[in-house]
């Protein structure tokens, strides 16, 4: 039986998406974010999504700093619209935030508003001076399948294994 079209009152809370006006902010902000319901929370589906031109500024220089970003996710009652992902994203574009801090950023964002089932946020930034950083940071609910899934992941993270594999999980 096929899936029937989601209803108007379903995507009422999608304002992004077809929006012809779209407003691009350059200052961070989280309430960019939206979400639309999942249907199968019952399922674990891994969802992913590959940034490939997240920018944001060094909080010493001003500079600007460049990386793909990972973000891997299961869903649990809400999933993340993608076009309101990538306002999100943009948003950190005058952002003057360490590496790590904005991946942590993105990740708490990410988990408070869906409150998924297991969240990992990966960044491959462009060394400077000869230095490429690759922050990690995930969330996950108690139960314990996906404590596993923490801890497995958390243990052997290398930098540059997921984003060889485009991010995806293994």
């Amino acid at each position: 039986m096929q899936t029937p079209i989601r209803s108007q009152e379903e995507l009422k809370n999608i304002t992004h998406l077809g929006n012809q006006n779209t407003e691009y902010k350059t200052d961070y902000d989280p309430t960019l974010l939206e979400v639309f319901a999942n249907r199968h929370p019952n399922k674990d589906q891994w969802v992913s999504f590959v940034c490939t031109e997240f920018t944001s500024l060094c909080p010493m220089t001003n500079q600007p700093d460049y990386a793909r970003i990972f973000i891997n996710y299961i869903a649990k009652e809400t999933m993340v619209e993608s076009k309101s992902l990538k306002l999100y994203l943009f948003s950190f574009r005058n952002h003057g935030d360490f590496h790590e801090d904005c991946i942590q950023k993105i990740c708490n964002d990410i988990a408070r508003l869906i409150k998924p089932k297991f969240l990992e946020v990966i960044g491959e930034f462009t060394p400077r001076g000869g230095i490429a950083i690759y922050p990690y940071s995930s969330y996950h609910n108690k139960e314990a399948k996906y404590e596993e899934i923490y801890m497995r992941r958390l243990s052997s993270y290398v930098p540059g294994k997921f984003t060889m594999n485009l991010g995806r999980p293994y």
